[in-house]
């Protein structure tokens, strides 16, 4: 079908396409095509050394080398495009972010408007006004603690080049900081299984000032946003501030907004209420 869009899945921080196969289910019951992109580094082209197997040897994990360092969000976009320009010769493209993943998608919208038909942020970064790491300064993310995980995260980031943190932890402290700020909603085993979705190492690049959404490109795709209601590591003040930001940048294309109940985790392994959603927004 020439006019049924594809929806391009783009994850967040150190997840994969692995953490879209619910939804992708879900989304294939409801007759809709999708594929889920791995970023540079992740997938089967992440590092998962035999020191993080169990036993672990934390030691040896804080040294080892990762494939994912020195990879950039210009190599992110990328290999987005990469899949969108494959996509595209089918159809439309509904490109769809989450959390980390938004700040790819919207750098993608900014350097080729022309492969997106639609954007969509699922309680994800759109940086506006500021450049991502800047809006943790800010009043909307007061009660988010970025050190909350200071306890997994092995090696100093600048000396080893990458984040690498160590969610097969046993510290009940650590999980219970993985889960409240993830996961509140999901049952432990939910959590555990999720968290075992995870991989250890994420790149440093979260981008620059120079890659805020522009209103002559990003600013004329049609866009949505989903906001996550009990979302804790992206609370929902954040989310409306980047909402109230794009739509101040481009008032005659604003955000199609809705609104999922659940935390950051939720509706990937719950995706039938995402799913309508992205379904709806198949025929617009």
């Amino acid at each position: 079908m020439p006019n049924t869009p594809t929806f391009v899945l783009v994850h967040g921080a150190f997840a994969n396409s692995f953490s879209f196969a619910p939804l992708q289910a879900e989304l294939g019951l409801l007759g809709h095509r999708s594929v889920a992109v791995d970023l540079p580094g992740h997938g089967f082209e992440a590092t998962f050394p035999a020191a993080y197997q169990a036993p672990q040897d934390l030691p040896a994990l804080a040294a080892e080398p990762g494939a994912i360092k020195g990879v950039t969000l210009a190599d992110n976009v990328a290999r987005v495009i990469e899949a969108l320009e494959r996509a595209g010769r089918n159809g439309p493209t509904v490109l769809v972010g989450h959390s980390r993943g938004g700040a790819t998608i919207t750098a993608v919208a900014n350097a080729r408007p022309d492969l997106v038909d639609r954007l969509v942020y699922v309680s994800a970064w759109c940086p506006v006004d500021l450049a991502v790491g800047d809006y943790y300064a800010e009043p909307e993310m007061a009660d988010v603690d970025p050190t909350a995980f200071a306890s997994s995260l092995l090696a100093n980031p600048a000396e080893l080049g990458l984040l690498r943190t160590n969610f097969r932890t046993a510290d009940p402290t650590a999980l219970a900081a993985f889960k409240e700020a993830f996961a509140a909603d999901l049952t432990d085993d939910e959590f555990r299984t999720f968290l075992n979705t995870f991989q250890p190492d994420e790149n440093l690049d979260a981008g620059t000032e120079a890659d805020r959404a522009k209103a002559a490109t990003w600013g004329t795709v049609p866009r949505t946003y989903v906001r996550l209601a009990a979302d804790t590591s992206m609370p929902p003040a954040v989310q409306d501030r980047m909402i109230r930001e794009a739509d101040a940048l481009t008032p005659g294309n604003v955000f199609d907004v809705h609104t999922l109940e659940g935390s950051h985790l939720r509706w990937l392994v719950h995706p039938g209420p995402a799913a309508a959603v992205l379904a709806g927004l198949a025929g617009s």
